[in-house]
């Protein structure tokens, strides 16, 4: 991977955080002070900032991870057990994510506050975001079946310079 590439990818991780940080200050009290206001959505308030912020902290970690794997790529370390870590991480942020989902529209399913079809769409998302979940989890077996080879090579390479 180029340079410019990890820099481009880590300018973009650098801006996704400030704005989460920016949404969890800023706009969660926002959020908090409208949803005590409204009526037909106040009795489901804790549970949907809860939800919001859970939401926000997910999408941090898997910044923070994919940071520590660019590190990684840059140092060309990334084929090693370490790796399988932060990976291991962002799927389960991922997987969280998805549960947060369905969370949030169990939550908002009952009284007449928001639309049947707005539940079945964050249904819909909670089914997506775990299909995400499951394509990194593909990524990190091939990326184990990577490290795998890169060992066994390793090992052949120091047999043949034995040989020579």
């Amino acid at each position: 991977m180029s340079v410019m590439t990890i820099r481009a990818l880590r300018i973009v991780l650098g801006l996704a955080m400030v704005a989460s940080v920016l949404v969890q200050v800023v706009a969660v009290p926002g959020l908090s002070r409208d949803l005590g206001t409204d009526s037909d959505v106040a009795d489901v308030r804790v549970p949907l900032i809860v939800i919001v912020v859970l939401g926000v902290l997910m999408a941090q970690v898997c910044a923070v991870c994919i940071w520590r794997l660019l590190s990684m790529v840059r140092r060309g370390t990334v084929f090693t057990s370490a790796a399988l870590r932060w990976v291991d991480v962002i799927v389960g942020a991922i997987a969280g994510a998805a549960l947060l989902c369905f969370a949030l529209g169990a939550v908002l399913a009952p009284g007449e506050a928001v639309a049947p079809g707005v539940v079945l769409l964050l249904g819909f998302l909670g089914l997506l975001v775990a299909g995400v979940a499951l394509v990194v989890w593909v990524q990190r077996t091939l990326l184990a079946q990577a490290i795998a080879r890169d060992a066994e090579a390793r090992v052949l390479q120091a047999e043949l310079d034995e040989v020579v």
